[in-house]
C-alpha cells in the first residue's frame, strides 16, 4: 500500500483541525460564545493525525530512536536492531489494537454518548484499533524488509 494514504490522511486532518480551530476562535472573537462540538472533533482528528503520521514515520525510518546506538557497528548488529526495534514497536501496536477494540466494544455495548454532540463515542474510538491495526501491518512489512535484507 503506497505511502500515500497515510500523507493525505494526515494532510486533510491537520486542514480540517486548522479550519475548525480557526472558525471556532473567530465565533469566539465576535460573539463571546464556542462551538461545542469543536473539541470532540479536534480530539478526534489529532488521533486521526498522530496515527496516520506515526505509521509514515515508521516506514520512512523517522520515528524516534538514538541514532548514536542503532546507526554504528557491523551491519548485522544494525539490523538486529532495527529487527528488534520494530519487533517492539509491532508488539505495541498489538497491543494497543487488542486494548482499543475492547474499548471500542465497550463504548458499543454501553451505548455512550458524547457530550456535546450526542452521537455514539465508538464513532470516535473505532479510529483507534483501525489505525494502530494499520501501523501493525506497515511494520510487519518493515520487518519482512528487514529480513530480506543481505548483512
Amino acid at each position: 500500500m503506497p505511502l500515500k494514504v497515510e500523507d493525505w490522511l494526515s494532510v486533510v486532518a491537520m486542514a480540517a483541525l486548522a479550519i475548525i480551530t480557526f472558525a471556532n476562535v473567530l465565533v469566539r472573537y465576535l460573539s463571546n460564545q464556542s462551538f461545542a462540538w469543536t473539541e470532540e472533533i479536534s480530539v478526534f482528528l489529532l488521533i486521526v493525525l498522530t496515527m496516520t503520521a506515526g505509521a509514515s514515520a515508521f516506514v520512512r525510518r523517522l520515528h524516534i530512536r538514538i541514532e548514536f546506538i542503532a546507526d554504528r557497528g557491523t551491519v548485522q548488529r544494525r539490523q538486529a536492531l532495527a529487527r528488534l526495534g520494530t519487533t517492539v514497536s509491532l508488539m505495541f501496536f498489538a497491543l494497543l489494537t487488542v486494548l482499543s477494540a475492547r474499548m471500542v466494544y465497550d463504548d458499543f455495548t454501553w451505548g455512550d454518548t458524547s457530550p456535546a454532540i450526542g452521537i455514539p463515542t465508538w464513532w470516535y474510538t473505532i479510529w483507534m484499533p483501525v489505525l494502530s491495526l494499520a501501523i501493525c501491518l506497515r511494520l510487519i512489512g518493515i520487518l519482512h524488509r528487514i529480513g530480506r535484507q543481505a548483512p
